[in-house]
């Protein structure tokens, strides 16, 4: 939006240079602004589809943060004939093996096992308590579910540190070789715990959540001008998870709002409890952003008056200083107010409506004039200053192009695009098509810019 203002200061200057001999002063009577109901401006959605790949190295520090000593606890025999207390040994280690997880789980294990029978009325049982101690692995298909991955786990291999005992009469009798053909005593125990923990390890929609909860903070895009981008989450997309490339890999689509502001931080209006979350069979890697860079009319003029205010213009003996300038709406028109000491004192009306020229990335006045009162007054006062001859001249300085604030504009938003990190362990790049300037257009209350940006995205999950 800097560069609307720019074209008011060039205009401005084109006034200025043209200079006046003896000092006027000029009274005249506001255009006052429109008091109609403040125009809606209409904000064409955003998609912005990007992979997510969740690495098995963070998977493997995520499941061994969320089990840590004694990760299963069942103290009750008489549901199945087993009580069972399992104990995480040292670190787990995960890896890929033929697109499924490999899990390798050092565990101790002890079991108390019920068995007998009951007859003519008699419970004739015994228990014996079983101490296991070894590596366990185990393979899992990875699909998602309802936005979250799940895994189905299953044992496939357990290599004894220790040979199994049992104890009898107090004492520790080896029995591996009655162990290893009843592991199913105790397999789909295992194979549950890891299972949960796996799910809570890859809970991608808590993870997307958070991270759209952040990207709707509007963040500051230049101190210079105060200049503010907000996203605005409305639905989220996802594809079914893959496991590749030691990664747990997907494809995330967003739709969302997004606009720009100047002047004080807006305030987000996202709500992660109603985000919608979709499943979607595929969906392209690209970034199709539709921006509405809003200023207001207030906003406006403060930088404007921030970037002319004391400044001397002239032409030989005719000069003159702004000293505030002013902008705002009416019928349709900007109407921009300069207030000026000199060779000519008082305050002037011009109004136009701008344009952009998208061959030559220009913005310019269309029928830029001054307003009614203003011609007429100059015509008595100041007959030089309402000729049609400067004019002319303010019309033809008033061309200005956008082409270098638009590669400004994408480099600040670059920024954000190498390996900048929203949140801890979550790293996104991506590249930028350049920034097309659409059109503008004048509400009651604010000027709005729209830009179009595509490009892409990729985002990292990587030791969170």
């Amino acid at each position: 939006m800097k560069n609307i203002f720019w074209i008011i200061g060039l205009f401005a200057m084109a006034i200025f240079y043209t200079g006046c001999s003896s000092t006027q002063k000029i009274e005249l009577m506001k255009p006052e602004p429109d008091e109609a109901t403040p125009i809606n401006y209409s904000v064409t959605s955003s998609y912005i589809s990007f992979p997510v790949n969740l690495t098995l190295k963070d998977i493997e520090n995520q499941t061994n943060k969320a089990l840590v000593g004694l990760i299963y606890d069942d103290h009750n025999i008489d549901d199945d004939k087993t009580e069972m207390k399992i104990w995480k040994n040292a670190s787990i280690l995960i890896s890929e093996e033929d697109n499924k997880l490999k899990t390798i789980v050092p565990l101790k294990i002890w079991a108390k096992v019920r068995y007998g029978t009951s007859a003519l009325g008699m419970n004739l049982y015994d228990t014996r308590e079983l101490n296991l101690n070894g590596t366990v692995t185990f393979l899992s298909d990875v699909k998602m579910s309802n936005w979250k991955i799940t895994t189905t786990t299953e044992l496939q291999d357990f290599e004894w540190q220790e040979s199994p005992t049992i104890i009898i009469a107090g004492k520790e009798i080896p029995i591996t070789y009655l162990v290893n053909p009843t592991i199913r005593i105790f397999k789909s125990k295992i194979e549950k715990t890891i299972d949960e923990s796996l799910e809570k390890s890859l809970d991608f929609k808590s993870n997307i959540l958070e991270m759209m909860q952040k990207a709707s903070e509007p963040f500051e895009m230049s101190p210079t001008y105060q200049t503010w981008l907000k996203v605005t989450p409305q639905e989220i997309y996802a594809t079914e998870a893959t496991l590749e490339k030691k990664a747990v890999s997907m494809t995330v689509g967003l739709k969302c709002l997004m606009e720009s502001y100047i002047g004080q931080k807006p305030k987000p209006n996202f709500t992660k409890e109603k985000m919608v979350l979709k499943p979607i069979s595929n969906l392209p890697e690209k970034v199709v952003a539709n921006i509405a860079a809003v200023s207001t009319y207030q906003d406006a003029s403060r930088v404007m008056t921030a970037n002319f205010k004391g400044k001397e213009f002239g032409s030989g003996k005719r000069k003159v200083t702004i000293q505030n300038v002013e902008i705002w709406h009416k019928q349709g028109k900007m109407v921009i107010a300069l207030d000026m000491l000199g060779s000519l004192n008082g305050r002037i009306y011009l109004s136009g409506f701008p344009q952009y020229n998208a061959e030559t990335k220009e913005l310019f006045f269309d029928d830029l004039d001054y307003a009614l009162e203003t011609k007429s007054k100059l015509m008595k006062t100041a007959n030089w200053f309402a000729q049609s001859l400067i004019l002319n001249k303010i019309r033809a300085t008033c061309r200005y192009s956008i082409q270098p604030n638009l590669e400004e504009g994408k480099q600040n938003i670059l920024k954000y695009l190498n390996n900048y990190s929203p949140m801890t362990g979550v790293f996104v790049n991506g590249k930028l098509n350049d920034i097309v300037f659409e059109k503008v257009q004048l509400t009651n209350n604010a000027i709005v810019a729209f830009l179009n940006i595509t490009g892409n995205v990729k985002v990292n999950i990587n030791g969170m």
